[in-house]
């Protein structure tokens, strides 16, 4: 029997130690891109996928992403009683998902295997999509339901890829493989920022991807690698070595990076431009900005 993706994790967990000071009040993934913070973009991508359920992998005590997308009564009320009709729907847009929203605390920081592999019991046996909210993926089709139509055929981990310059590789994790059709290829080697020289392939891992239930079990064998502050790249990568089939898309789209200021300011310069609301008048008052 084919299995579908039906659950997704997002491990939020992280410090955001490159948003500082920012970051020390306000979660990286609540950090606005445009006029939405991070996270929704990705929740977004997993509602259009099909997602059904969404475990937050979080901090002790962060609780921003729970509750930016919880009913609010008390505020809408206080809305409809003022007459902010626009505000209002708004703020119910944000609840218009049809998902499931949980939470797991990731206790010690370690690296995203750590994280992921937290929850382990959400998942159970079912494959799930993996979101890391610093990278949006601005396309017609949602980037998780690319992948989900080639999980659909082959049943196995599947990395979300895209081609780079090599000179950009050494920040990536890097696929090499062979090409089985158009964008799809199996995985034969994972290279983790590799250095000049050390690979030949120019795709590299975007933060999507499909687990199943086995890179699950293969943590639970090697648990002490999850102290170690191992990613689940380099878990997929150790799986692959031992045999295991690992597969890789190329998603069609442009690949939003948030990651560091620098990107992120881009990636929102890319949205605030081609927004239908806000792109004619910014690109009107840039006319008149003497750089």
């Amino acid at each position: 029997m084919k299995l579908d993706v039906k659950k997704a994790i997002f491990p939020i967990a992280g410090m955001g130690t490159r948003f500082l000071p920012l970051s020390k009040t306000l979660s990286k993934e609540m950090i606005p891109l445009l006029d939405k913070p991070l996270v929704q973009y990705s929740v977004k991508e997993a509602y259009d996928s099909g997602i059904k359920e969404i475990q937050f992998v979080t901090r002790t005590k962060q609780k921003e992403a729970l509750e930016y997308f919880s009913k609010n009564k008390k505020l809408e009320d206080f809305l409809a009683e003022k007459g902010k009709k626009e505000e209002l729907e708004l703020l119910r847009s944000v609840n218009a998902f049809n998902i499931d929203f949980s939470s797991v605390v990731q206790k010690v920081p370690a690296g995203d295997a750590s994280a992921i592999y937290r929850a382990k019991d959400f998942v159970g046996k079912e494959p799930c999509g993996v979101f890391f909210c610093d990278d949006v993926i601005h396309s017609e089709d949602p980037g998780l339901s690319q992948l989900i139509e080639v999980f659909k055929n082959c049943q196995c981990p599947v990395f979300g890829l895209k081609k780079l310059p090599k000179d950009k590789l050494h920040s990536y994790g890097v696929v090499e493989g062979d090409k089985i059709a158009n964008g799809f290829y199996k995985v034969k080697k994972v290279v983790q920022k590799p250095k000049n020289g050390e690979t030949d392939s120019d795709l590299a891992i975007m933060g999507r991807m499909i687990l199943t239930s086995d890179v699950f079990d293969y943590m639970t064998k090697h648990k002490k690698l999850l102290q170690k502050d191992f990613s689940i790249v380099q878990i997929l990568g150790m799986m692959v070595n031992e045999g295991k089939p690992v597969y890789g898309y190329e998603i069609k789209g442009d690949w939003l990076e948030c990651g560091s200021r620098s990107s992120w300011l881009r990636s929102f310069l890319f949205l605030l431009l081609r927004d239908p609301k806000f792109g004619p008048e910014t690109r009107e008052f840039l006319k008149n900005v003497k750089f």
